[in-house]
């Protein structure tokens, strides 16, 4: 007989309450993935990914966005010496700061943008941000700018991303003045190209993949808080912590990463929902969809047992995603789990009531309702509820996120640190330019 009770699983500490509702996922079968993880060597290799160990084969390196947090962020004053020349020679009471990037190096200060920076500071600096290929993008942000007023940062770690490059010279014909242009890159060389130099140059380390560059000098900078950035970085370090030495939190993030492979792979469930039911935190499912779908979304390894890597994830702000696409999840044929993510912080607000009751509808049901109104019940839960919103919490749950999905690509038998499908279509997209020529 098919085992279809909900099994529900409970971790808790400082900073998160977390419960899941997944069906048949047994304390026993648990057991089977964590032998499977030995002979995989996890914690081997989750060790060699703290101890600065060859982690990504791909590129013969290491991945340090670990190193970074246990470091702590840099020093920099670039970018208020740029806002600090401007008031001086110009007076001006406002200045606008524009970020041209695309991939990590947009998702992740957007995140923390959004997130972190107190609603106060907007009177002082307006921050937008720039990103994809079409020039129409450029124009509407700019159009009630003053560019004498205006600060450009340049995020790209290869600073060759043709996006980026693009915006990059769109924005100097605008501004006609590279003083108040600033680069964020790990290949000062090709900076160099495009009017960098030292001066305006602010370096981080190429062992940090663009996925993770949020720990970096990336997120830094336009967060501009380094208080906030500091904690920020405490809360990922923390995470880290704990994974070497917590068996609780070992066991809870490891219960994750197996969860996930098992449901993917035996359950059918493709796909995976995030919902953010935190207004500050809207943009979190597009940084953890980044995040897992560039670094499993790789080809199966034959010498495994699993023959499916990464799911599709998909998600936003709950509240939002209620009235546009909940109708699938609650009577749909499609097999998705999802993930929801809320905050303790009044147990009384709509928003944590939604959180709650769409864990329980989407996982259990609601059996006392009309035959016609019933929905599927059939969609496992992970219900992360943090204790706060603050910045050591959100890199705490960011950290914890990057443990899962590394878990994950050791169980799987791949590589998360490169990305050849993404260089694909740069290759692609530039021979047919050519072609055109």
């Amino acid at each position: 007989m098919k085992d279809t009770k909900v099994q529900t699983y409970i971790y808790e500490d400082d900073y998160l309450y977390f419960k899941s509702f997944i069906r048949a996922f047994s304390s026993k079968l648990f057991e089977k993935f964590d032998i499977n993880a030995e002979k995989s060597q996890l914690k081997s290799k989750i060790e060699d990914l703290f101890n600065g160990g060859l982690v990504n084969q791909t590129e013969n390196q290491a991945a340090w966005h670990p190193k970074y947090r246990k470091d702590g962020p840099k020093q920099n004053n670039l970018l208020r010496k740029c806002i600090e020349d401007i008031v001086k020679n110009k007076n001006s009471k406002k200045i606008n700061l524009i970020i041209i990037g695309i991939g990590g190096s947009y998702e992740g200060p957007k995140l923390l943008v959004e997130s972190l920076r107190p609603p106060e500071l907007n009177t002082e600096l307006n921050i937008q941000f720039i990103t994809g290929s079409d020039q129409t993008e450029f124009i509407h942000k700019t159009f009630l700018l003053n560019p004498k007023e205006t600060i450009f940062i340049i995020s790209s770690k290869s600073f060759k991303t043709d996006e980026t490059i693009q915006m990059l010279n769109a924005a100097k014909n605008w501004s006609k003045k590279i003083e108040n242009f600033i680069a964020i890159t790990s290949n000062p060389d090709e900076a160099n190209k495009y009017g960098f130099d030292n001066k305006n140059t602010i370096l981080f380390d190429k062992e940090i993949g663009g996925r993770y560059s949020i720990w970096s000098q990336v997120g830094q900078i336009p967060l501009f808080e380094e208080d906030s950035f500091k904690s920020f970085t405490e809360g990922g370090k923390y995470a880290d912590t704990l994974l070497l030495k917590n068996k609780d939190y070992i066991r809870f993030i490891k219960r994750l990463s197996f969860s996930d492979i098992w449901l993917h792979n035996y359950r059918h469930k493709n796909a995976r929902v995030i919902l953010s039911y935190i207004w500050s935190l809207r943009s979190l499912p597009d940084y953890f969809q980044q995040l897992e779908m560039e670094s499993l979304g790789k080809k199966p390894n034959p010498k495994k047992d699993f023959h499916k890597t990464g799911q599709i994830i998909f998600g936003g702000y709950g509240p939002v995603a209620q009235h546009s696409y909940f109708q699938l999840l609650h009577q749909g044929t499609q097999q998705i789990c999802a993930d929801i993510i809320s905050v303790k912080k009044d147990t009384k607000s709509l928003s944590f009531a939604q959180a709650i009751t769409q864990s329980k509808l989407l996982s259990v049901g609601n059996n006392d309702f009309e035959e016609k109104e019933k929905i599927n019940s059939n969609v496992p839960v992970n219900l992360f509820l943090l204790k706060k919103m603050d910045p050591f919490t959100l890199g705490y749950l960011i950290a914890s996120w990057e443990h899962r999905t590394y878990i994950s690509s050791i169980l799987l038998g791949i590589n998360p640190f490169d990305q050849f499908g993404v260089n694909a279509g740069k290759i692609y997209t530039n021979k047919y330019l050519s072609d055109k020529d």
